[in-house]
């Protein structure tokens, strides 16, 4: 399948976007001028790679015409960071996503698939399914939930297949480092302790390379369409999570829980009701926590001990 990627120079993008070139789809991605593709740099030559940027699709949107993809993977936020949460950075991403619908119309696009966050959702404390009531708290959920609710109106118009994909918390190789496991790992790694909370949350912790191929799997099943959410389907104490990474890295390296006060809109339990998924696509992921997290920490530390040999 021809499939157009935006985003794919990013944490998710850049995994699902080498697991379509392994699985044989013809993949282009746009790409602003001023990105690092490192991410992406081993299967670069094999991407149609449009330049140019979301805020100007009018100077793309012949490309895109010209390219014809059948599937629209629209991937690329702005304000993702926590800082931005509440700025008013969020609402341009609205438009800009009925911008792109409507080339990806004209292009011939038959699949429109976005993605979407449990902040979407607000805080809840049991797991989430796609029925529940949203209730964002943040500027960031409520754009997510109208670039929702614009693009399902949009492609039902355009008779496009929709799918929006509610994405929890990934973890895995090439993460930014501003969240709380590579913050940790690099801590860890340096010898640091790390100043934490209580470590009581209960959350849903997903290996990005599973969430890959979920989404390619829903790119590939015509039949499989609406609102999907994408998590491990299993919330565990953060604590437990911190702890095993620290073992990994070294067991005698102090962790000091307690000392960081919950934020006010702190999200104690974090669980996605993944039943949906699994019944369009047959699709579990495989819930190995351990090796998710030993592939994480051996990636960081490479990257680490790399640096350190360069210094």
């Amino acid at each position: 399948m021809r499939c157009l990627v935006t985003g794919a120079t990013g944490f998710v993008g850049s995994h699902l976007t080498r697991l379509l070139c392994q699985r044989g789809h013809e993949v282009a991605i746009l790409m602003r001028a001023e990105s690092n593709p490192w991410r992406i740099a081993d299967v670069l030559p094999n991407l149609r790679v449009i330049r140019g940027d979301l805020s100007d699709l009018a100077s793309v949107q012949d490309q895109i015409v010209k390219l014809q993809p059948e599937a629209v993977l629209h991937l690329a936020w702005q304000g993702v960071q926590s800082r931005f949460r509440n700025e008013s950075v969020q609402s341009d991403n609205i438009g800009t996503a009925a911008q792109l619908l409507e080339i990806s119309h004209r292009a011939g696009c038959r699949t429109w698939i976005g993605f979407g966050s449990q902040a979407e959702y607000g805080p809840k404390p049991e797991a989430i399914s796609e029925t529940d009531r949203p209730a964002p708290t943040s500027l960031y959920g409520m754009a997510k939930l109208a670039t929702m609710e614009m693009s399902r109106a949009t492609a039902g118009l355009m008779d496009m297949r929709w799918v929006w994909i509610r994405v929890f918390s990934l973890y895995g190789p090439a993460d930014e480092p501003g969240w709380m496991l590579p913050s940790l790992i690099q801590q860890l790694l340096s010898r640091e302790v790390p100043a934490l909370t209580a470590g009581t949350q209960m959350w849903d912790y997903l290996y990005v390379e599973e969430a890959a191929e979920a989404i390619a799997r829903l790119v590939e099943s015509p039949s499989a369409s609406g609102l999907f959410n994408l998590g491990s389907g299993q919330a565990r104490p953060l604590r437990q999570i911190v702890e095993l990474v620290r073992d990994m890295i070294d067991p005698s390296l102090s962790l000091r829980f307690g000392e960081v006060p919950f934020r006010p809109d702190q999200v104690m339990h974090l669980e996605a009701d993944i039943t949906r998924l699994h019944e369009a696509l047959a699709w579990r992921p495989r819930g190995d926590l351990t090796a998710g997290l030993q592939a994480t920490v051996a990636w960081h530390r490479a990257r680490f001990n790399g640096k350190a040999a360069a210094s």
